[in-house]
């Protein structure tokens, strides 16, 4: 059974390298940065919080490939445990909101009637509010953490989320399996999450990829403000915060925590972009 879902899983993605190279590219990337952060204590030789003055803003060489920041530390090294925190940040919070979304765009599509209205009014109200400015606010009230940063930035993933799966739970209900299921006496929580959810797993799938490249800016932007991990722990953000309070910041200060910022948002929204090409049937058999 494993070795079937493996040999099923390979087929797949072969498939999809072969019908979208450019976004299969953009994705091994991305999960190469990943691999990286996991990894990172096995590919760097240097402490990301050790201080070494005698090299304070050294420029990139053979021993600091990216050269140091303004107190000795390495910034390869900050980059890649920075990426652990960008990265974890951004996976949890469109994770936690996207299926926060999801359960409601299934309730809100399928109930219908006063419930799909009031919500939906609920969702609009949401939608107005500026993403950032929103949780902004939420990390202030929260205090700066790790976890309040996933909580803000989650809750600004909900309302987009709830309107892409609640159309898909509006057409799905109208199939006849949903009439069958009510017919034989399925309760309507086991309609909705056994025969409705599932078929919302693909536009879920694309819109968590999508938002993915979102997300790493909204949590930059909020880390370079002040309001992400506490210093000394390193986050792509963050680095760029430090560097921006230098009298003299010097290019490598900038142009790499930049750099890895745009590739990460670039690969992830190619990456959903060809997932929502190869998903949507409408898209099928078009070159």
């Amino acid at each position: 059974m494993n070795m079937n879902l493996i040999s099923s899983t390979s087929q797949t993605i072969l498939y999809f390298a072969r019908k979208s190279p450019w976004a299969f590219w953009w994705g091994f990337v991305a999960l190469l940065v990943i691999l990286a952060a996991v990894f990172a204590p096995l590919l760097t030789p240097y402490d990301p919080f050790a201080i070494d003055l005698s090299k304070m803003q050294a420029p990139p060489d053979s021993k600091n490939i990216m050269g140091t920041d303004s107190i000795g530390r390495d910034l390869y090294t900050r980059l890649l445990y920075g990426a652990r925190v960008s990265l974890f940040v951004s996976i949890c919070s469109v994770l936690l909101g996207n299926s926060v979304g999801a359960v409601w765009g299934v309730v809100s599509g399928y109930l219908g009637g006063k419930t799909d209205l009031i919500s939906q009014r609920v969702v609009e109200i949401m939608l107005a509010l500026p993403g950032l400015i929103l949780a902004f606010l939420i990390v202030l009230i929260m205090g700066a953490n790790v976890w309040s940063l996933i909580l803000s930035i989650a809750f600004t993933r909900i309302p987009l989320a709830t309107r892409v799966i609640r159309s898909v739970a509006l057409t799905t209900s109208q199939n006849m399996y949903i009439d069958a299921a009510r017919s034989i006496g399925a309760s309507e929580f086991r309609v909705m999450f056994r025969h409705i959810a599932p078929q919302t797993f693909a536009p879920f799938l694309v819109l968590f990829t999508i938002q993915l490249g979102a997300v790493i800016i909204t949590e930059a932007s909020l880390s370079y403000l002040g309001l992400g991990v506490a210093p000394p722990t390193a986050s792509w953000g963050t680095m760029l915060g430090e560097a921006s309070q230098l009298l003299y910041p010097l290019w490598w200060h900038v142009f790499f925590p930049g750099a890895i910022i745009t590739i990460m948002v670039l690969a992830f929204n190619l990456l959903g972009d060809g997932l929502r090409d190869e998903f949507d049937p409408r898209l099928r058999g078009k070159t």
